[in-house]
């Protein structure tokens, strides 16, 4: 196929006869020989499939190259190899889901309607096999009843040799679960079998309740020996938290899937002589997370270990600023400099719109009427152009309506689909690339403000559609092309926070070539991780430690401030000043970006007789007496490990991420230790994810006990002059478990700072639970929504050093995009100031967040009101506080607003 003839039209596969399995819908239908891998593939062009084309097996058809209008299809073609010079390399293979037929007690190879969790994916996509709707593959009924069995192909060492945890299949499990029921209905009886909930994410865990308490799904803990078939239905035996046998009977059975390397991964880890994890990941070190054994070369994703899209993201950007760091002195020395087309000169006042009105799948098309909207937008004023799309955020699409604009000259757009919050850049930048300037552009959200809060009443939810549509285009045409401000960049970078991240975020953007400001408030660097005694891999973290501070402290582009703060900042992306106070004064630093590495710190609980008692310690102190080398923890005959003190809680309803991993650990050391010593660690659930789970299953083996306990039933402590005795009631045995105890040591959670003054400093946002919030959970992870301030770490989320590190360094990368830059632009929608009409009351400066507005000091105006473009940041406050109407706000002025409410 050659990609530059092809146009995506779609009529090889049309005409195409052969017809093979769909791999990318996990076989559940068909598709062509000539075919796209799916609907919003990038770049969008058709394949021919030389494995099952009746050319290439036969040697007769060509159907499609006869046909094809642009002559794109070439069976001449062949492979072609290219030889590439890089500096560095960044292995990111992925995965393949484990293929479950190999687990023959669940019949996923015999019984259709056991699938797994990627077909299910398919079934619940719009895309998909079934178009979004929820049906069984045998006979296409909607089911009833659907149970989720955890941890098939991972956790288990019989069936495959997959002895680590997958770390994302729980997560997913409940996400489709939830989903199911909002696709078929409340009714619909979802059923999680599992042994361990490992919801341990940011906001995973109020996801699990949420999905438990508000939407009814089931949860019960309980490992499914088999499945068993009744007609095309299917029932599991198992046993429940009272020991009782149990059979229930469901309509389908998803299989949760877990994550292996592929033999083609595992392949090109041999060839690069790249070391492999007993799990058969890409083996790296906790403070180098990224970095293979060879030199340059460098992982990310679920080649390192199993992971989520976040973490995933993450290491993108740990990977990308490792990688910079190395190739740091080549920079801009092959760059090419992207072409924008020139904006159209002619007149736009006449307005000529184009509307696009977006099915997205069935989230918007499964309610909406969307061709009948389309026709109504047609008959609008102004109105040259009016189409509907499947995905109008697709590749293709952004190609065709840039081409629509060029070729019928239409000078505003309108695009009814989802939420402009996500996608608005996205259309912004397809008009640029038409000539047109980006904000004669109107988003209008017929999705979250219409489909999905009237799904139950299409009619209606068609009508407000039309509504939306309607006061979209009465807005567009009274715009008027807006111009972005130019900024200096100032190369310097401040970092806050002297704990592992902050350290490795100056150290990274340091190695990249620029200079560093870090700041700490206490005396020493190093923060939590001075308290740390070894990682999982047994790593000595005070001996990486501190390396670490001494590359910071002889790092010459590096100007530590210890035992200072920030007392004030001001300014805006790339011109930043901020002034740090400390027992020797004040001292001003202005800067281009900032990254927040604040940390958290640990919870001192008030409950099980700390601080009562000197025998219950929390996991820190206790890795303190490691550290000391304490003689006395040689001679304590029974630990006990209470996890989840403190997280997991109404007050705290979040899991802190790294104590069970952190109680093993110890558990194990205090093993090494004395090994004839009682250990028992009393959980709720064990969250030993990704290839920690290696440690679970040692400790299990050292004899090490796990009582599970819960929520409502937490373990009593009570203090004797012989011990401390502790008791659990153990929902395995039944009954009550009392044990006496010579040491107790307390999972207590990680806690944020809630640093609200920080926050106000930067404008940047802080979530129920305390801590920093990102720009987009998955997509932006290491940023903030507010321009030139980045974060990681503890700040962030609770997470071991790895992780910290991994963020840290992602932070930095994405800093570099902006300090790479000696300009760069900011948006246009920002307020403005008529001085005539100010009464120079000051409230827009009372009220604006942003500290954009302020009184001119000197002229004609002195005393009124005017606004920094640079520092706006478009959101209206002042406008909508303006006593005296001086303020309006470009994008969105009145004349626009009042044009919409007209038209309601």
């Amino acid at each position: 196929m050659d990609m530059d003839k092809c146009i995506a039209c779609g009529t090889c596969a049309e005409k195409c006869p052969k017809k093979v399995d769909d791999a990318f819908n996990q076989n559940l239908v068909k598709r062509k020989a000539a075919y796209v891998e799916y609907a919003q593939a990038v770049p969008l062009k058709y394949a021919i499939d030389k494995d099952h084309c009746i050319y290439f097996e036969k040697g007769k058809c060509r159907a499609c190259e006869k046909l094809c209008p642009t002559k794109a299809i070439n069976f001449e073609e062949k492979e072609a190899r290219l030889n590439l010079n890089v500096g560095a390399v960044i292995l990111a293979p992925g995965f393949k889901p484990f293929d479950p037929s190999r687990h023959q007690t669940y019949h996923y190879a015999r019984y259709p309607n056991v699938v797994t969790s990627m077909e299910f994916e398919r079934i619940l996509s719009a895309t998909g096999p079934y178009q979004g709707h929820l049906q069984r593959p045998s006979d296409h009924k909607t089911p009833e009843k659907i149970a989720w069995l955890q941890c098939v192909g991972s956790r288990e060492i019989h069936h495959c040799d997959h002895g680590y945890c997958s770390s994302v299949c729980c997560m997913y499990a409940i996400k489709e679960a939830v989903i199911a029921k909002e696709h078929a209905g409340s009714a619909l009886d979802c059923a999680v079998f599992y042994m361990d909930m490992r919801t341990h994410g940011k906001d995973f865990e109020r996801y699990y309740n949420d999905a438990r308490e508000k939407h009814g799904v089931r949860f019960i803990r309980s490992r499914v020996p088999t499945i068993e078939k009744a007609g095309d239905d299917l029932i599991i035996p198992y046993v429940n938290e009272k020991g009782e046998v149990v059979e229930e009977r469901f309509d389908m059975v998803v299989l949760s899937a877990g994550l292996e390397i592929s033999s083609d991964a595992l392949d090109l880890a041999g060839k690069l002589g790249i070391d492999l994890t007993e799990g058969q990941f890409c083996k790296t070190d906790t403070f180098s997370p990224v970095r293979t054994s060879r030199e340059g070369i460098y992982v990310c994703g679920a080649f390192q270990g199993p992971k989520d899209i976040p973490q995933s993201v993450i290491e993108a950007g740990s990977a990308a600023a490792e990688a910079g760091a190395l190739l740091s002195r080549a920079r801009n020395s092959a760059t090419k400099q992207k072409e924008v087309a020139a904006e159209r000169a002619g007149d736009i006042r006449r307005p000529r719109i184009g509307v696009f009105v977006c099915h997205c799948g069935t989230n918007i098309g499964g309610v909406v009427d969307v061709r009948a909207v389309r026709d109504y937008a047609a008959t609008l004023p102004f109105v040259e152009f009016a189409t509907d799309n499947l995905f109008t955020c697709s590749t293709d699409t952004q190609g065709m309506i840039a081409q629509l604009i060029k070729e019928k000259n239409l000078n505003r757009i309108v695009v009814a689909a989802c939420t402009p919050k996500t996608h608005e850049p996205l259309f912004q930048e397809t008009l640029v690339n038409a000539g047109l300037n980006k904000y004669l552009f109107e988003m209008t959200n017929i999705r979250n403000q219409d489909s999905w809060v009237h799904k139950n009443d299409p009619k209606k939810a068609t009508e407000k559609a039309m509504d939306l549509v309607r006061m979209a285009v009465a807005k567009v045409a009274l715009t008027t092309p807006l111009k972005e401000a130019e900024v200096d960049i100032n190369q310097r970078a401040l970092v806050v926070g002297g704990g592992i991240s902050g350290m490795t975020a100056a150290r990274t953007l340091s190695r990249q070539g620029y200079r560093v400001t870090l700041v700490e408030k206490t005396p020493d660097l190093g923060g939590q991780a001075r308290d740390l005694f070894r990682t999982w891999k047994g790593e000595d973290i005070q001996l990486k430690l501190a390396d670490l501070v001494r590359s910071v402290e002889e790092d010459s582009d590096i100007d530590v401030h210890l035992g200072s703060e920030l007392s004030q900042v001001e300014g805006f992306v790339g011109n930043f000043k901020s002034t740090l106070t400390s027992k020797v004064g004040a001292q001003i630093v202005e800067h281009g970006i900032a990254v927040l590495a604040t940390g958290a710190h640990e919870h001192k609980p008030e409950e099980y007789l700390y601080g009562k008692d000197p025998r219950v310690v929390t996991h820190l102190e206790l890795d303190r007496r490691f550290l000391s080398r304490d003689p006395s923890l040689k001679n304590i005959k029974t630990a006990v490990f209470i996890q989840c003190v403190g997280s997991r809680e109404p007050q705290r309803p979040y899991c802190s991420r790294v104590c069970c991993t952190h109680s093993i650990e110890s558990a194990l050391h205090l093993k090494e230790l004395n090994p004839d010593m009682n250990i028992y660690i009393l959980y709720r659930d064990i969250r030993t994810y990704g290839e920690r789970e290696y440690i679970y299953r040692k400790a299990r083996l050292e004899g090490i006990l796990f009582l599970q306990y819960s929520k409502d039933q937490k373990p009593k402590v009570t203090a004797a002059q012989d011990g401390l005795v502790i008791e659990v009631m153990d929902h395995n045995l039944g009954q009550t478990v009392e044990m006496k105890a010579d040491l107790l040591s307390l999972a207590t959670a990680i806690v944020p700072h809630r640093d609200q003054k920080l926050a106000q400093f930067f404008k940047v946002p802080v979530n129920e639970d305390g801590f920093f919030v990102e720009a987009h959970a998955k997509l932006g992870p290491s940023e903030f929504a507010t321009d030139g301030v980045f974060l990681c770490g503890m700040a962030h989320y609770p997470k071991p050093i790895d992780e910290s590190v991994a963020h840290a360094q992602a932070a930095s990368s994405r800093a570099v995009t902006l300090l790479a830059k000696e300009r760069i632009r900011v948006g246009g929608t920002v307020a403005y100031s008529n001085p005539v009409v100010c009464s120079s009351c000051g409230v827009c400066i009372e009220v604006c967040p942003y500290s954009a507005p302020s009184f001119i000091a000197k002229g004609p105006f002195a005393g009124k009101a005017e606004v920094n473009a640079v520092l706006c940041k478009g959101c209206g406050l002042c406008v909508s506080s303006c006593r005296s109407g001086a303020l309006n706000l470009k994008g969105f002025e009145e004349g626009q607003i009042m044009a919409m409410i007209d038209e309601m």
